[in-house]
């Protein structure tokens, strides 16, 4: 047996996450790591308490036939990068690498172009994260410093 190599490890530990997910369309799970230790995970799902998309049984972007990456104020879902940074303190994520890998929750074949949105990114980057790890395939990914968003701010645009 092949030992994985640790990269696709955490990838693989992020698509685990992305099982608990409750979006309609598309799910993503999301770990934050620092010194080969996880400090928090997340994934794409209604704030606590209120209900899932999967419990009232319809998408309000889907239903409206909403792009990706517009108008999400109209989703229910708290994004999967979005829990990871809830759940984690800051002095934890400064200098840390979030993973990210993504499913559609339809076919539950891989996002290849998995990337955070850009409130997310703002998310991330006030969060002191220094790398985004983005699954492409099994085996293929790839990797942003966070440091190229801030120089290019235009990525922070919805």
């Amino acid at each position: 047996m092949q030992r994985r190599d640790k990269i696709n490890y955490y990838l693989d530990i992020a698509e685990t996450v992305l099982e608990r997910g409750t979006c309609l369309r598309r799910n993503y799970g999301a770990i934050i790591v620092k010194n080969d230790s996880i400090i928090s995970t997340g994934y794409a799902g209604a704030p606590r308490g209120c209900q899932n998309c999967t419990d009232v049984g319809y998408c309000k972007r889907e239903a409206l036939n909403i792009p990706r990456g517009t108008r999400y104020e109209l989703c229910r879902s708290v994004h999967a990068e979005q829990n990871a940074i809830i759940n984690a303190s800051r002095e934890e994520m400064l200098g840390a690498t979030l993973y990210l890998a993504g499913k559609d929750a339809k076919t539950g074949e891989r996002i290849p172009d998995c990337t955070p949105c850009a409130l997310c990114r703002r998310f991330i980057i006030n969060a002191g994260i220094e790398t985004v790890i983005c699954r492409i395939s099994r085996d293929e990914y790839t990797v942003t410093p966070v440091s190229e968003w801030v120089e290019n701010d235009e990525s922070l645009q919805l």
